[in-house]
Parts: structure tokens; C-alpha cells; sequence
């Protein structure tokens, strides 16, 4: 049975199932819902708690013991397999298929695995999980919506903020929950419940942000010039490699170019987005973008990366001479205002 995240709180106010499933790389999120569960683990007489990791040695004969064994007290216990890698193997899928064919009254299972990918979702050994168990997949808290979500943050712990105030904090907790989640409960330790100042936050906040360079074409395809000009920042100050970066972007603008001769040609977007496996929050960026930027910026586009290349590779050209990262900048600029 699959279950949302947001329907967990009242789902626990019931007795537990015997297994649990929670797949997510929003590690905050994760680890704030097997905590909700272990909780309630505790509070229904579930005393013992027993935790398999399964890595390169992992014995998946340990799962099947520590099910059939009785806790030392004669209490219900909690199990907790983690599957850092998503990846249990033949054996260890044919493991899980039985484990969840044969699941103990006695016992609650708990298993934590990464958000898992389109191949691996159609395994038997995870359609067997979701049969016998509560099966939760968290996605991740995409940028545009964590201003909703660092506001219903500080609304937990009575405070609030303008919108000036909550997109500095997006701003600077981009990409890592986690630092959003303790620059918030910073909040709540400097300051009385209430409304925030936009001086209060700026004074507490500091700059946790961590950069995907996979997430900087976002910026570029959504036209945010500030966005993108910040992301570089950072992903240069992280010390990304440069070469990673124009590869991405240069890839995004080859996608672009792709896409508008399509158009062109009068193929439906909706199809050449599917040819070219574009989903998600880049599928819904897409059509503006294309709107946005014509086929000569997007040529010229390319022909600028491969400059980019040669800077990076110490063949610097006359026209192209100066700070790479500088005339990455004005490549991504160039994509995002379309001009």
C-alpha cells in the first residue's frame, strides 16, 4: 500500500503495520518519518530494536533470523533493515520477496532505501514490498516549493516571516534541507514566536546553500538570471569542476536546439519531449523556454560552449580570452534571457 508522507501522522494513530517501507534522498524528511515510526514503535510496546545494514558482507540470512528470533524479554520488537544503495542484488531481492511472504505478528519491520530509480521500481522484490507493507516515497522538495515549506516550518513553531524574509532563506538553503531545517530551529531558539523581521533573519541565517550543477539548467531554462549567477557562484566556490558544468549546460542547449528544429518542423512538443525522456520540473520548463530563446541564440549558444572548451583546456581563443567561469556566466545568461 502505497501512503503519502503528509498522511503518516494520522496512519500512526492507528496500531502499526508489520512492515514499512520508506524510500526517499531527501534525507531530512526520511529520517523525520522512521522517527515518527519508531516512536510509535515505543509507545505500542515495542521495546527491542534491532538494525541490519546491508553492505558488501551483509548475510541476508541475518534478516530471516532476526524475524524469527524472539526478542530477550519476550517483547515485540522493531526491525530495521537499511539498503543504503537501493541495490540488494538477486539474492538479496529473492531474500526480500520471502521476508515479506512471511512477515512475524510479533514484529515491525522498518526498511529505508533511496529514492529508487524507473528500472528498479518495476522489480518484483519492491512490488512485493508494496503488497505486504506501507510504502512510503518521499520526493524531494523541489526549489519552488521550499518557500512553502520553510513557511509551514516556522508556522510549526509559531513564527512567521514576509516574502522578502523567507526567500532569503531559500536563497541560502538551497539544496540541503537539513541546514534549512536547523537554520529554522535557529529561529525559533533566537527569537519569540511572532512575526520575523527580514534584519532578524538576515542576522541568523547563513549561507548553507549546496549547489547541483544539474539543478543550475534549471535556472538557465526558467530565465532567473539572479538564480544562475548565484548557482555559479557557489558551484565555483565548492570547487565543481568546471568542465562537468559546461558539459551539463552545453547538453541542455543540444536538448533546446533539438527541440525547436522539432517544433519547427511541426512535431508536437509533448512528443519530442517524450523521445528525448525530458520529465518533471524540466518538462514544465521547457515551452517557456523555447518561447523564450530563438534558434540563432541557441547556435550561437553552442558555438560560445565550444570555446569554453578550449579556455578550460588552455586553448584560449582572442575573442574568448579572460576567466572561463566568467564567460560561463555569460553563456547561461545568454540561454536564460534569450535574446
Amino acid at each position: 500500500m502505497q501512503l503519502r508522507i503528509d498522511a503518516l501522522e494520522a496512519h500512526l494513530a492507528k496500531p502499526l503495520a508489520p512492515l514499512y517501507v520508506i524510500a526517499s534522498d531527501e534525507h531530512l524528511l526520511a529520517l523525520e518519518a522512521a522517527d515518527r515510526i519508531r516512536k510509535t514503535a515505543r509507545a505500542q510496546g515495542l521495546s527491542e530494536r534491532e538494525v541490519l545494514v546491508v553492505e558488501r558482507s551483509f548475510k541476508w540470512g541475518a534478516l530471516l533470523e532476526a524475524n524469527q528470533s524472539q526478542s530477550l524479554f519476550g517483547d515485540r520488537k522493531l526491525i530495521e533493515l537499511r539498503i543504503p544503495t537501493g541495490k540488494p542484488g538477486k539474492e538479496g531481492g529473492q531474500a526480500l520477496q520471502n521476508y515479506a511472504a512471511s512477515l512475524s505478528p510479533d514484529n515491525v519491520t522498518l526498511i529505508t532505501l533511496p529514492k529508487l530509480d524507473w528500472a528498479t521500481q518495476k522489480a518484483a522484490w519492491v512490488g512485493a514490498l508494496q503488497q505486504a507493507g506501507i510504502y512510503i516515497d518521499i520526493p524531494l522538495v523541489e526549489r519552488n516549493q521550499l518557500p512553502g515549506w520553510i513557511g509551514s516550518r516556522l508556522a510549526a513553531q509559531k513564527q512567521s516571516a514576509d516574502r522578502p524574509g523567507i526567500d532569503f532563506i531559500t536563497e541560502r538553503v538551497e539544496g540541503n534541507l537539513l541546514a534549512a531545517h536547523q537554520e529554522i530551529q535557529k529561529l525559533a531558539l533566537l527569537y519569540p514566536e511572532g512575526k520575523l523581521s527580514f534584519e532578524q533573519i538576515q542576522d541568523a541565517v547563513l549561507n548553507v546553500a549546496r549547489y547541483d550543477v544539474f539543478k543550475l539548467n534549471e535556472a538557465m531554462l526558467a530565465g532567473d538570471a539572479a538564480r544562475l549567477a548565484r548557482m555559479l557562484e557557489g558551484l565555483k566556490g565548492e570547487g565543481e569542476a568546471l568542465p562537468l558544468v559546461l558539459w551539463a549546460v552545453a547538453e541542455e542547449i543540444r536538448t533546446l536546439l533539438k527541440l525547436k528544429a522539432g517544433v519547427t518542423q511541426g512535431r508536437p512538443l509533448g512528443m519530442l519531449l517524450k523521445e528525448l525522456r525530458i520529465w518533471g520540473p524540466r518538462e514544465r520548463l521547457m515551452e517557456p523556454a523555447l518561447r523564450r530563446v530563438s534558434m540563432a541564440t541557441l547556435e550561437a549558444a553552442l558555438q560560445e560552449a565550444a570555446q569554453i572548451d578550449k579556455m578550460v583546456k588552455g586553448l584560449r581563443a582572442k575573442a574568448f580570452a579572460g576567466d572561463a567561469w566568467d564567460a560561463m556566466l555569460q553563456l547561461g545568461l545568454k540561454v536564460a534571457r534569450g535574446r
